[in-house]
């Protein structure tokens, strides 16, 4: 079988603008809700864009939570984008409380208005990398700007799981998170210019290994 990445389709993700950005990359992917499919991937990507607790809901009611967990317990590589980042942590305050896939240790909440410039944080700002090996930021220029839709933001109990932070305001945020075979980034990589796309390169070939 020719090589494949799954995207996640929960009907809450920027699903073709992903599928463009792998296209241009010359790499094979699916837009699906398939278990199969996701299962027999190289590599899964779960995008977000919306609430928590409806995308939690979403995926319990397409019976997609525990082929998140079995992926990540086959270590398949699976990368997280924007929402789908908030989503491996363990509880967010989005509207309420929910709990999260709880792949990660930690929280996500809400940006205080009083020590950012306004919420949501909207645009280009600067990614500081804590840990120059990793595969996913290889040849990425540390403090290098991307493209952020966000009000809600993640808090890793686990330092190891850091990849990059991101200053707004008064407050520096985890900007990339990390763990074995699961990565994730707050911003959007395929709106992200050619640095985007080198990174969603370095996932493919990390896939391809």
């Amino acid at each position: 079988m020719s090589f494949n990445i799954a995207i996640i389709d929960y009907e809450m993700g920027n699903l073709k603008s992903i599928y463009k950005c792998l296209k241009y990359l010359d790499v094979r992917s699916t837009i699906t809700s398939d278990p199969k499919i996701i299962l027999n991937a190289d590599g899964v990507i779960l995008p977000g864009v919306g609430a928590f607790g409806d995308a939690i809901k979403h995926l319990k009611e397409k019976g997609l939570l525990d082929i998140i967990y079995q992926l990540n317990n086959e270590g398949k590589p699976l990368f997280g984008i924007c929402l789908g980042l908030q989503l491996l942590f363990e509880t967010s305050s989005e509207m309420g409380s929910f709990r999260g896939l709880k792949l990660l240790k930690g929280e996500v909440i809400l940006f205080d208005v009083k020590k950012v410039i306004k919420v949501p944080h909207i645009g280009w700002n600067s990614v500081e990398l804590l840990n120059r090996d990793h595969f996913l930021i290889q040849e990425i220029p540390n403090n290098t700007y991307f493209y952020f839709v966000h009000s809600f933001y993640s808090v890793p109990e686990n330092e190891e799981n850091l990849l990059g932070l991101t200053k707004y305001g008064e407050i520096e945020f985890c900007s990339i998170v990390s763990n074995d075979n699961i990565v994730a980034t707050q911003f959007h990589p395929e709106k992200s210019s050619r640095y985007g796309i080198k990174i969603y390169q370095n996932f493919i070939d990390f896939c391809k290994k």
